[in-house]
């Protein structure tokens, strides 16, 4: 049985089938389940869970204008983040900031990792 994350971030899309390509073909999200008539769907990736729905009035707290999302960051643990960012590449998708290898402290420890 599919297990629910405690927080599951729900995005609002303007194209649910363009966003369900994206999400499935470029970043290899698998599609849990939709709600075709809701324009809805719940994705994952490893132990990562967002669900997509596309605008529909109800969840606006004001105007959106493309891109949607700004001034949000997630960050999303996957197995080759080389492989994913030259398929992001290879479809011409863009990217605001180049992969790069960052070190963060937390507390007494640095934690290093590639992020794009």
């Amino acid at each position: 049985m599919f297990k629910f994350n405690a927080l599951i971030p729900e995005l609002s899309v303007s194209d649910i089938n363009k966003s369900i390509y994206f999400y499935l073909n470029i970043l290899s999200f698998k599609l849990e389940y939709e709600r075709k008539d809701d324009k809805f769907a719940l994705l994952s990736l490893n132990d990562s869970q967002i669900m997509i729905e596309e605008i529909n009035g109800h969840w606006e707290a004001g105007i959106l204008s493309y891109p949607f999302g700004r001034g949000i960051n997630f960050q999303i643990s996957v197995d080759n983040v080389d492989e994913l960012y030259k398929n992001i590449k290879i479809h011409n998708y863009p990217i605001k900031i180049e992969m790069q290898e960052n070190w963060y402290r937390a507390n007494n420890k640095l934690i290093g990792q590639k992020e794009f």
